[in-house]
């Protein structure tokens, strides 16, 4: 029985901004002496849940996270004919059952909420029937707002409700931070932009300044798949349709930052997926020491190859079955990997 999924991917972005640190510039770390780029798990998590692709392949599926449903309900009820007054007082109502809110906006959560769609369902199922009724919630339909849920994204990444903590569920997928496989320095892009209306003065009519880098970056991820059954309600074929979906995000879907002015996506052009009982192990040990040749794309799968066979020599066989995908090659194919990454 597979209980962990494991998934190692290789991907080149060119020059990019794709994560921004609190000055704009582009997230680092050092390791080995030397400065990566990285790209934040939360970053990554969010491009992929959001992205076209997962929202198509799990549509219906899919929770909602935000500070505004007391706001929404709100609006509902006001829309619906309810004066001001009575609909602040309901909405902050509602708004409690998901965390503190805001001393200044009762209608406001401190704390982003993640939500299922039945979970978003009973809430305006509630809303409505107090607009028809004219009158304010019972503690018996608070206490319903929330309940037992198979929304994929919460089941993969977990949600906390400090108030409601059975209702807290546990992450069954942890992402890393993606780290360069190389030593990266981040440059600034030096940019003017002319008025088209202004023919007098040939001058720039704004000038500023924008950091960006390239780097060959390691994704690890890794899935405890019998807890994203078991969080999904035992639904297998939901199970199977989740590792799918987020399986061919990660390769496909990166985060958005300065797509607009960078045209940075890329598909990973090496994958290596594993399943089996054994305790998982990120095989990032293979960049500790910053690859340095011209060919950093082939020589990082080299490198990391040799860490998993070098692995599986002193503790034994790490995995119980593996699946590669390398495009430089031409190996191996998404329909494939999606295949083995599903089943149990």
């Amino acid at each position: 029985m597979t209980r962990f999924v494991q998934l190692h991917l290789l991907i080149s972005y060119p020059p990019a901004n794709l994560n921004r640190d609190d000055s704009g510039q582009p997230k680092t770390a050092r390791l080995g002496g030397v400065e990566r780029l990285r790209i934040s798990s939360q970053s990554l998590k969010r491009a992929w849940r959001t992205c076209e692709l997962f929202q198509q392949q799990l549509a219906g599926t899919i929770g909602t996270r935000t500070k505004r449903l007391g706001r929404e309900a709100f609006d509902s009820l006001v829309a619906a004919g309810i004066g001001e007054k009575q609909a602040t007082e309901w909405a902050g109502q509602i708004a409690k059952v998901y965390g503190a809110v805001k001393k200044d906006n009762p209608l406001e959560i401190e704390q982003l909420v993640h939500i299922a769609p039945q979970e978003r369902a009973s809430l305006d199922a509630l809303v409505a029937t107090l607009a028809s009724e004219k009158r304010a919630p019972t503690d018996e339909e608070l206490n319903a707002l929330l309940h037992r849920q198979t929304a994929v994204d919460i089941a993969m990444f977990g949600r906390m409700l400090a108030a409601k903590i059975e209702h807290n569920g546990e992450a069954a997928v942890q992402v890393a931070h993606a780290i360069g496989v190389h030593a990266s320095s981040i440059e600034d892009d030096y940019f003017t932009a002319v008025d088209d209306l202004n023919v007098s003065d040939p001058g720039a009519a704004h000038i500023g300044e924008s950091g960006f880098a390239a780097a060959v970056f390691y994704q690890y991820l890794c899935i405890d798949r019998d807890l994203l059954k078991k969080n999904l309600g035992a639904d297998e074929e939901l199970t199977q349709k989740a590792l799918i979906a987020l399986t061919e995000a990660a390769l496909k879907v990166g985060p958005s930052g300065k797509q607009n002015s960078f045209a940075s996506r890329a598909y990973a052009h090496y994958v290596l997926a594993e399943k089996g009982e054994q305790q998982p192990r990120s095989l990032s040990l293979a960049f500790v020491k910053p690859v340095s040749g011209g060919d950093y794309a082939s020589e990082s799968i080299d490198v990391l190859q040799r860490l998993r066979d070098n692995l599986d020599k002193v503790y034994g066989a790490c995995a119980d079955s593996r699946y590669q995908l390398d495009v430089l090659k031409g190996e191996g194919t998404l329909a494939e990997l999606l295949d083995f990454v599903a089943q149990e």
